[in-house]
């Protein structure tokens, strides 16, 4: 007895299955078209977007992640170039001020050089201090003019507020000052209130000493010291200093009159030499 077998079912023509689903297609618009929103087409069509919305937020946000990664990559280059740029900016403004601030405090110093030597009616000649003694019992600087700009020894040299020291060597461009604070520098002084003549010393400790003044004179803090001019050493009439401090009373011999000297030689950057002057001194 033969088993029966079944016939198979032929795949349904291709052409056939777009026909139907074309149909379909065009049936379901059709009913969507004149259902209302809460009709069964339009609830099918919101649960899926429902359900597929998370995927389409997370498609969303992986794809502005990705944007902005890629944006702030460009802008992390152009900000980083951005910023050396700035730097490199900051660097040269700075520096530029700093030479402008130099220039300022350069301008000020040769001001009141101008103006000491216009006040004494000096001839000199200007220069910068390139040099500096450390030891206490040498207190000299190095100048950058010499002998070639008629810079000689025994010359009395000027700071901005008075006299600083003397020339004791020169070179052809060069010359070496002793300063008043040296321990063995010492220049004959008036003091200005009274005309009492003395003697201005140096110490190892860098303070001016008035000396050689009479007990009967009156010396007061604040007093004036001028050059008297007495040996030649100094030119006559400008300001060595004021007194700072008297110890002892007065009328004693031994009494210590410190005077202030006119410049620290540390800070000290111009000078002016002391060629000739028009006068005795705006202080003599």
């Amino acid at each position: 007895m033969e088993q029966f077998q079944p016939k198979k079912k032929s795949p349904m023509n291709p052409g056939i299955l777009f026909v139907v689903l074309l149909v379909a297609a065009i049936g379901i618009c059709g009913l969507y078209g004149k259902e209302n929103t809460t009709g069964v087409l339009h609830t099918i069509q919101k649960g899926a977007q429902l359900a597929t919305s998370p995927f389409q937020y997370l498609g969303s946000m992986l794809g502005t992640a990705f944007a902005s990664a890629g944006e702030n990559l460009d802008n992390a280059t152009a900000d980083e170039a951005t910023l050396t740029e700035l730097r490199e900016q900051n660097a040269q403004l700075r520096a530029l001020l700093a030479e402008a601030e130099e220039y300022r405090q350069e301008a000020e110093r040769l001001e009141q050089l101008l103006e000491i030597t216009t006040n004494y009616r000096i001839n000199g000649v200007s220069g910068r201090v390139v040099g500096r003694s450390t030891e206490a019992y040498n207190q000299t600087i190095t100048i950058d003019v010499g002998s070639e700009q008629g810079v000689d020894c025994g010359q009395t040299v000027m700071g901005p507020n008075g006299v600083i020291g003397q020339v004791v060597s020169t070179t052809a461009n060069t010359a070496t000052v002793r300063l008043l604070t040296d321990p063995s520098s010492g220049v004959a002084v008036l003091i200005q209130s009274n005309r009492s003549e003395g003697i201005v010393t140096g110490s190892l400790e860098g303070l001016l000493y008035l000396e050689s003044i009479d007990e009967s004179v009156l010396v007061q803090i604040g007093d004036v010291i001028v050059t008297s001019g007495l040996g030649g050493s100094y030119t006559r009439g400008l300001i060595v200093g004021t007194v700072v401090r008297v110890d002892e009373k007065q009328g004693v011999a031994s009494r210590v009159i410190v005077v202030s000297p006119n410049e620290n030689a540390g800070p000290l950057q111009e000078v002016t030499v002391v060629l000739g002057i028009g006068s005795q001194g705006a202080q003599g």
